[in-house]
């Protein structure tokens, strides 16, 4: 099992800006439970899981984001949203994940 914020502070002491994403919530058939995490460097580096793989491209790229203006945004997915065909979740679930800065 990977220690996502262990890696985070080792990133961190390297010099790396990181940020984090968690998810917070779920509903239905989720891929991760609540609480679990994902460590994306600002060159699209990254440990840990927040899906089973379906959505991890698209919360690297908010997780980039994040990093270059130091901010947080949360991120909704489900196989019900209108981005359905581009990102979402196979399972049927629905997750909402907070992706964050840290410095």
């Amino acid at each position: 099992m990977t220690d996502v914020l262990t890696i985070a502070e080792s990133w961190l002491a390297e010099g790396r800006k990181v940020a984090l994403a968690t998810v917070i919530e779920t509903w239905g058939s989720a891929p991760q439970p609540v609480g679990s995490q994902l460590v994306v460097d600002a060159e699209g580096n990254f440990e840990g899981a927040v899906s089973g793989g379906c959505v991890e491209g698209d919360v690297i790229t908010a997780a980039q984001d994040a990093i270059a203006t130091g901010g947080h945004k949360v991120l909704s997915y489900g196989v019900a949203d209108e981005t359905a065909w581009k990102v979402g979740l196979a399972c049927g679930g629905k997750i909402r994940i907070l992706v964050e800065a840290v410095q």
